[in-house]
């Protein structure tokens, strides 16, 4: 008997549930050469200009004019390994499906040097593309090895069956204080009795007799659910408690909520195993940065990314819990901080003078934001630097001919409008990039947290020809 009386029946019953919905939408031919073609109409936004609409996938014949508007509209960010786990601003699989399939063969090979969460990989494997992903963070590389991972149907349904069982015999007797993983203010992240039912999760798939990549797998399942147990808030993207927040946090709800999780994801990857080839290769090296891309020059087909920005999303701190119990940090993150690009960690001795990067748009941005905050104009700055060194190095590594899109994202600092896209073209042309298109991808949902003057209103996609 459970030591919680956990009813595995109704667990079964509740994903049941969550499968149909799943399985009802068929908009999406997973995997399929055939793929369903986007519904398109002109819509107006809110400013009243007019937007071409595309709901579903992206037709690779889609006519674009120079700085044209789209609202693209995605229903594909949970399907397969996509929806294995949260991630902040990432990728809608149909953007880079579409550019791939525009942009390169099957066969070719194509580089992702802000892989972030790997949807490009997890797209370019699918559509018979090798690929390699580049990030210096340790849980996007770790979260895109199990996303692009083939794994066995029958040791998946054994494993996840043996997990389930094991679960409803949960005791917490069975943890000693050397199960749970030490890290800063543990105990106000977590309740005690979260913190033994996520140890007694981990001892299980650790201790397990299956493969490491059927373990990992149900890593990443026990990492999807962390936030959601601990005592921070679920959607923000700096990990803090809110006391006004009020988060119903209870016993067992860690034990309940990862064998949902646990499977669900099952089902998704039993989907993604069955039409994957396995003959397509997917590399994650660990000693590349997007500043420093070690392969040979004129190595690859195609580059597509979607770069961090300036003053945004703080990764490590986003992660930084997931991290903790996946064994990928501890203490400090700022070491890890340091290393991204676009970061915040930067030292007061770098802005105590005005920088220029030399693009005139630029720096007089630059310069309004110095006015007000040194520290802010040195962290823009220092992200265009960082950039440039990438579009250096893509261009390096890319054949001849080939294409580089980036698709940026633009925000405020300190009141200003820091037009990224727009400095990224100068700088790609200064190193020998052509322009060879650009345009506009409204976006009309917010999965983050971040002050309203500070959203990102449209994603600009930059085509840059080598």
């Amino acid at each position: 008997m459970s030591y919680y009386n956990i009813s595995l029946a109704q667990i079964r019953k509740n994903v049941e549930k969550r499968k149909k919905k799943y399985i009802e939408d068929d908009s999406f031919l997973f995997g399929k050469d055939e793929y369903s073609i986007g519904i398109l109409k002109e819509v107006k936004n809110n400013f009243g200009e007019i937007l071409t609409r595309v709901d579903g996938n992206i037709p690779t014949s889609l006519p674009i004019e120079t700085g044209q508007r789209f609202l693209f509209i995605s229903y594909d960010q949970t399907r397969g390994s996509h929806g294995l786990h949260k991630y902040p601003a990432k990728f809608f699989p149909e953007l880079p499906r579409w550019l791939i399939q525009k942009y390169s063969k099957p066969g070719n090979i194509v580089l992702d040097p802000f892989m972030g969460s790997g949807t490009s990989n997890v797209e370019a494997l699918l559509l018979g593309r090798h690929s390699v992903g580049i990030d210096v963070d340790p849980f996007a590389k770790f979260l895109t090895k199990v996303k692009t991972t083939k794994l066995d149907v029958e040791e998946l349904e054994e494993s996840t069956d043996f997990i389930l069982k094991s679960l409803i015999k949960y005791d917490p007797k069975k943890i000693k204080d050397t199960d749970l993983p030490i890290f800063p203010y543990r105990d106000n992240w977590f309740d005690k009795e979260i913190l033994f039912e996520l140890a007694y999760i981990k001892k299980l798939i650790k201790n397990s007799k299956y493969s490491d990549n059927i373990k990992d797998f149900q890593l990443i399942s026990l990492s999807s659910i962390i936030r959601s147990v601990s005592n921070a808030d679920n959607n923000c993207t700096r990990t803090v408690i809110r006391k006004k927040l009020n988060k119903n946090i209870y016993p067992s709800m860690a034990l309940t909520k990862f064998a949902e999780t646990l499977l669900l994801n099952s089902y998704r990857m039993r989907e993604f195993s069955s039409i994957i080839d396995t003959d397509i290769s997917v590399e994650i090296p660990n000693d590349n940065d997007a500043r420093n891309i070690k392969y040979p020059a004129n190595y690859f087909d195609f580059a597509i990314t979607s770069p961090p920005y300036a003053n945004a999303v703080d990764y490590p701190r986003t992660h930084q819990l997931e991290m903790y119990w996946l064994g990928l940090a501890n203490g400090s993150l700022t070491p890890m901080k340091k290393q991204h690009v676009g970061t915040e960690s930067v030292s007061s001795d770098d802005y105590k003078i005005l920088h220029k990067i030399e693009v005139e748009e630029a720096d007089i941005v630059i310069e309004n934001i110095f006015k007000k905050d040194p520290r802010r104009a040195y962290i823009a700055y220092k992200y265009l630097i960082d950039m440039e060194k990438n579009l250096r190095e893509v261009h390096r590594v890319l054949k001849k001919k080939s294409k580089y899109v980036i698709v940026v994202g633009n925000n405020k600092i300190r009141g200003y409008n820091f037009e990224s896209w727009k400095y990224l073209m100068k700088l790609s042309e200064r190193i020998g990039f052509k322009v060879d298109n650009y345009f506009g991808s409204e976006i009309i949902k917010h999965f983050i947290k971040v002050p309203r003057d500070e959203r990102i209103n449209t994603d600009w996609i930059i085509v840059l020809e080598k």
